[in-house]
């Protein structure tokens, strides 16, 4: 695995290899990886000649300076674990690398409604952020392919918009959601979990599996009310938010017509760690 730092290193390098005629695979992270992680440069590997991971924690998306400083930094293992699943280059920038000098950090992207439900809403800004690191990395790695994890379910909708609004030839690639043995969805914040709460934290998928089960046009409404109680009950602080949407537009729905495309999203707190997960029903 090839490490560049510098952002002329690796432009020269993916263009040399374009010209060869390979395919370009793009993983973006913010490091602290996890088996999720890995999944996606697996599955960048098996589709493109050249898989690209990077690794920078992007400050521009973070509405919490605290959560920000809380993020989990372990660059020595994330480099064995890229190494271990035959990565071929690893972009490991500095801010001042991303965001140069004469970089315009008050762009603002048109993202529409999607930015304004659910995370949008709770993370203010958080998307316009995320469109601004992957809009600066994508210009400089020029990938055929991004590769993104369904568990940021939210997010996979906003680059797809940042594609059309950047009017380039990128496939977008969403991976299903890894989760550990027990359906914890896995993260990087897990690490700050204790056991128990981490055994707490599975209701979450097992709720959605019985919700997947028992939908119905009769009782969304209840099964939600009921669901937000039952994650009380077991442990956690407090929930952001737990909503069926249109899987499509992220539109909040409360009572389901029996055939538009369902996701269900929730953000909830336990231990003061903040989870996402979703699933789609179908």
């Amino acid at each position: 695995m090839i490490i560049f730092k510098t952002v002329s290193q690796l432009h020269q390098y993916i263009q040399q290899q374009k010209l060869s005629g390979l395919g370009v695979g793009f993983v973006p992270t913010m490091g602290a990886l996890h088996t999720g992680h890995i999944s996606l440069v697996k599955q960048s590997k098996s589709a493109c000649d050249i898989t690209v991971c990077s690794i920078f924690v992007n400050p521009t998306q973070f509405n919490d300076s605290k959560d920000f400083e809380k993020y989990p930094i372990a660059i020595e293992q994330d480099i064995y674990m890229l190494e271990m699943a035959k990565c071929d280059v690893l972009f490991l920038p500095n801010v001042d690398e991303v965001y140069p000098r004469n970089f315009d950090q008050n762009k603002q992207y048109d993202l529409g409604f999607i930015e304004t439900v659910f995370e949008g809403a709770y993370r203010p800004g958080h998307f316009n952020g995320v469109c601004m690191v992957v809009e600066r990395l994508l210009n400089i790695i020029t990938p055929n392919k991004l590769f993104l994890g369904q568990k940021d379910y939210q997010q996979c909708i906003v680059l797809k918009k940042l594609i059309e609004i950047m009017n380039v030839d990128i496939d977008v690639i969403i991976c299903p959601t890894s989760r550990e043995e027990n359906g914890l969805a896995m993260s990087s914040r897990n690490r700050r979990l204790s056991d128990d709460a981490k055994e707490k934290a599975t209701i979450i998928y097992n709720s959605f599996n019985k919700i997947k089960e028992k939908i119905s046009i009769t009782n969304s409404v209840e099964l939600i009310e009921d669901t937000k109680q039952f994650f009380y009950k077991n442990g956690f602080d407090s929930i952001d938010y737990l909503n069926f949407a249109n899987a499509e537009t992220l539109e909040p729905i409360e009572l389901w017509d029996g055939t538009t495309p369902l996701v269900i999203l929730t953000a909830a707190f336990i231990e003061g760690v903040r989870l996402i997960d979703n699933m789609v029903l179908r």
